[in-house]
């Protein structure tokens, strides 16, 4: 069946962005930037800050048919960034519904989404150790515009 975008509800939001913030809360302590007790307050604190103005924050279910598999939080446009770009602030498939394409799938349809609106192209940030989400960007022909690197001493 076809991957879908549903609008996620409000019911569906507030729990799943607690999850959320200690995912990328891991996220940040596993790229080392952080330790893991600061990397959850900035994981916090960006997501409030992401979230003061909920206006053009589009937060959706992955379906296939009726079956929830992931999530896709689209912002239009990117907020305090080029008018014309959209953002993907994430993106994610269910564990257990990994290996099925639904990524690639979900990123041509946040492009869709983005297009629909009058976007005219998407940024995205992935951390250094998500060498499996950086190879499917690479191959639907995101570039890289930026780049941190860090040596630990």
């Amino acid at each position: 069946m076809e991957l879908r975008l549903r609008s996620a509800t409000a019911d569906e939001i507030e729990p799943w962005l607690s999850r959320l913030a200690a995912d990328y809360a891991a996220e940040i302590a596993g790229a080392g930037s952080l330790p893991p007790d600061e990397a959850r307050q900035k994981a916090d604190n960006d997501l409030r800050a992401q979230l003061k103005d909920r206006t053009g924050q589009l937060m959706f279910r992955l379906t296939v048919g009726e079956q929830p598999v992931g999530w896709l939080w689209l912002a239009v446009p990117f907020p305090g960034g080029d008018p014309a770009m959209a953002w993907v602030n994430y993106v994610q498939v269910d564990p257990e519904f990994r290996g099925r394409g639904y990524g690639r799938q979900a990123m041509v349809l946040a492009e869709r989404e983005a297009a629909a609106r009058g976007m005219t192209s998407v940024g995205l940030n992935v951390h250094g150790p998500n060498v499996v989400a950086r190879a499917l960007y690479d191959s639907l022909g995101y570039q890289v515009t930026a780049q941190q690197m860090k040596k630990v001493l």
